[in-house]
């Protein structure tokens, strides 16, 4: 499942890629967000609102409703749908399978059955411009919307920054 998981991430384009990572970096405090993705003031800007967004992250992973009872699933969705849409206004998670795959990893494997309609909600928020509205709603499938269950496997790959290595140096060596 690793491999496939591998396989996904790598299907995303490379500004999805780079998201996710530096998402992953924020939401699990994996590392020096700042130092490691600002590029310039307004990147830092970006990753200031997302760090305060994702201080939300551990009270929702304790707030995953275990039953479909609605009693338990307005003070859940609302803030998942508000960290979701914050991360589609950001313009680089363009399908239900990159907020997927990155919200089982932030928020883990119970948030299955409770993404697709976060997604939708967030997705459909006016805050987005009609364009990219209709792209993210078409992008879940109808078997994602109408899933019967969900796995609740845990995912194994959580991606990292990679340094890149010189291969005209390492070839030399």
């Amino acid at each position: 499942m690793t491999l496939a998981e591998m396989k996904e991430f790598a299907s995303f384009p490379a500004a999805t890629q780079r998201y996710i990572r530096r998402s992953l970096d924020i939401g699990l405090d994996r590392d020096d967000a700042m130092t490691r993705w600002s590029r310039d003031v307004v990147e830092a800007a970006s990753i200031r609102a997302q760090a305060r967004l994702y201080r939300n992250l551990p009270t929702l992973r304790q707030m995953v409703p275990d039953d479909s009872g609605l009693e338990a699933v307005e003070p859940f969705l609302g803030p998942l749908v508000a960290v979701i849409a914050f991360d589609l206004g950001q313009g680089r998670l363009p399908s239900f399978s990159a907020v997927r795959f990155l919200y089982e990893r932030l928020i883990g494997a119970e948030a299955r059955p409770w993404l697709p309609a976060a997604f939708c909600g967030a997705a459909a928020l006016p805050h987005l411009h009609p364009e990219l509205r209709r792209k993210l709603l078409q992008s879940i499938s109808e078997a994602a919307a109408t899933a019967s269950g969900w796995s609740n496997r845990q995912p194994a790959f959580f991606p990292y920054w990679v340094e890149k290595v010189d291969t005209g140096q390492s070839l030399a060596n």
